[in-house]
């Protein structure tokens, strides 16, 4: 039988990650403030987290000026849905064992 903790990613270890994680998954873009309100987290944490979700490919960041000022959303990437579902899959057979 297949060990489903070898499918866990170490990355989505911290709830931050998994909050950002799983807010990117059901929708197709989200702000910094979008992100910071509903995970109840600093500017400095969140972007720590999700500078570490970008150095690993799984989220793309698209900063812009709207008017005169920048606005920063962030998008999941193809790499970052499978890893994430791959991820959830872990978990689930976990909770089947």
């Amino acid at each position: 039988m297949k060990n489903p903790i070898k499918s866990l990613n170490k990355i989505f270890d911290s709830r931050v990650r998994l909050g950002i994680m799983s807010a990117l998954m059901v929708n197709d873009e989200t702000d910094f403030n979008s992100l910071k309100q509903l995970l109840e987290v600093t500017d400095g944490n969140l972007a720590s987290h999700i500078k570490a979700l970008e150095k690993e490919l799984y989220i793309i960041v698209d900063k812009q000026f709207v008017g005169r000022k920048p606005r920063t959303s962030y998008m999941i990437s193809n790499a970052g849905r499978k890893a994430f579902e791959k991820h959830l899959d872990g978990l689930e057979g976990l909770m089947k064992e």
